[in-house]
């Protein structure tokens, strides 16, 4: 029978799902001279987060080349948020705290090189992608297409499709909710979509044929975009969103690629679906599970050099076996233990 939990109180449903999977006891990380990025767990579809947040969070950091250490045991911060990080027993949420917090602790930027004027229309094109395209592509993740959603995320035990569904049909309510609160939501799903489109060409005319959004270097806003575009590149098969970005707007599914295989080396992607085709059954075949390879550090595999970036000596890179799946995996899941919390913080 159905039934839409999309009245009920978050607080209800937690209660609802921790009865069911039980209480866990969580392995502590020690953060002493370390980075601990807390973020949701991996999907079960070979992209590394379906939140633009956490995929921005973890990419920005090998961006730097900083050795970090994913928790994935779902626990917001004491604001709610996700992702967050710690470092020497301090915690910093928000993306762009954690951005400055890290600037201001170890020295390393990806802004350097772009002046005053750059650095404020760096800013406008975060703050236009975070604030508004994120809500589309929310909007078309938890409401439009929240069946492929569902099928994507990865949760054990024998109540799985269960918690997956009630997952899905909690966080669809909440998005609705919070897009009708931010404004957007009181549109139509055509005028979602014609928002939507609307900041896609944006960043397809910022971008243009330059290597990354500001030029021929690294930003932070590169590590914003791609999070967001990501969604729509390889998380909504059959949806407007991948329709532009694999087809009229191909430089954007360039862009995202060239950022995938610099700094991702690890998540496989067919490049024979590069391109969209209506005629094509996205959703056939088996996924590639994401592997994860502790703690990253690209340092051994640079090919150039974007960044200024003082030298870490703790940063090494990962064994692997023929498999690919690091020998030291040292990144920690708590068997989905992130069902509670995860729409509560950034979707």
């Amino acid at each position: 029978m159905w039934m839409d939990l999309s009245y009920f109180t978050s607080e209800s449903v937690l209660i609802f799902l921790i009865y069911m999977k039980g209480f866990q006891k969580e392995q502590q990380l020690d953060s002493k001279d370390a980075i601990i990025l807390h973020q949701f767990s991996r999907p079960k579809n070979g992209v590394p987060s379906l939140s633009p947040f956490c995929l921005k969070m973890e990419t920005y950091l090998r961006m730097v080349d900083l050795p970090y250490q994913n928790y994935f045991d779902g626990s917001l911060s004491s604001q709610g948020k996700m992702p967050w990080v710690e470092y020497n027993y301090e915690q910093v949420c928000g993306n762009e705290f954690i951005i400055d917090f890290l600037e201001e602790k170890l020295g390393v930027s990806l802004n350097k090189s772009l002046s005053a004027q750059e650095q404020a229309v760096a800013r406008a094109i975060t703050t236009m992608v975070e604030e508004h395209l994120y809500w589309t592509i929310a909007y078309c993740q938890w409401v439009d297409n929240v069946q492929e959603t569902q099928r994507m995320l990865d949760l054990p035990g024998p109540l799985s499709d269960l918690l997956k569904w009630i997952l899905c049909q909690l966080t669809g309510g909440i998005v609705k909710r919070e897009m009708y609160c931010h404004g957007i939501g009181c549109f139509t799903k055509e005028e979602v979509y014609s928002l939507m489109e609307k900041d896609m060409r944006t960043l397809a005319t910022l971008l243009g044929d330059k290597k990354y959004i500001m030029g021929p270097k690294l930003s932070s806003v590169d590590a914003t975009v791609f999070g967001h575009l990501a969604q729509a590149m390889w998380t909504l098969p059959g949806t407007r969103p991948e329709q532009l970005i694999k087809g009229e707007l191909i430089n954007l599914a360039m862009y995202c690629e060239r950022i995938r295989k610099k700094f991702w080396p690890e998540w496989f992607v067919d490049l024979e679906d590069f391109c969209y085709d209506s005629d094509n059954d996205t959703s056939s075949g088996t996924p590639t599970c994401m592997l994860d390879l502790g703690l990253f550090s690209r340092t051994d595999t640079l090919e150039d050099s974007d960044l200024s970036l003082p030298s870490h000596s703790n940063t090494h890179s990962q064994d692997s076996d023929h498999s690919g799946r690091s020998l030291s995996d040292s990144d920690i899941e708590a068997d989905g233990s992130d069902v509670e919390q995860q729409v509560k913080g950034e979707i």
